[in-house]
This record gives C-alpha cells, sequence and structure tokens, in this order.
C-alpha cells in the first residue's frame, strides 16, 4: 500500500479524478480525519471536506509507476 496526499478543490477535479482511476482495478480509500471512504464512489468524495488535502491509500503492487502517474495532477 501506498499513501499519497491529493486535492480535490473543484468539481471538474473530482470528476476527472474519479474517471482517471476507475480504469484500474485496484482499491483506493480517501481518508480525511476519521472518515474513509472508496475513492471510486463520487458521492462519498463530496461527503468529505475538499478544502483540504486528503489522503489517498493506493492498495498496489504491481503497476504502481502507472497509477503516480496518472494521479500526479491531484498530488500535492
Amino acid at each position: 500500500m501506498k499513501t499519497v496526499q491529493i486535492s480535490l478543490n473543484s468539481i471538474d477535479k473530482v470528476k476527472s479524478f474519479v474517471n482517471d482511476i476507475t480504469k484500474f482495478n485496484n482499491d483506493f480509500d480517501l481518508v480525511s480525519g476519521r472518515y474513509v471512504i472508496d475513492a471510486k464512489s463520487i458521492m462519498g468524495i463530496f461527503s468529505l471536506d475538499l478544502s483540504k488535502a486528503i489522503d489517498l491509500n493506493i492498495h498496489a503492487e504491481d503497476n504502481i509507476d502507472e497509477i503516480m502517474e496518472i494521479l500526479s495532477p491531484y498530488m500535492i
């Protein structure tokens, strides 16, 4: 598992983020305070405080470089 900090501070960013990560079969969790939600859930993402940085837990081993490249526009 790898953890990175991301910023999803606009509706368009949330939509493109979900579209990007749904291409992968891996599990992704967003952690904000004591809340942990599935990163592929748009409704779940909008339940978080998007004005702050959010931790993204990536449950992947094999294609982590490809995932990191796709996530680079969202990382802080």
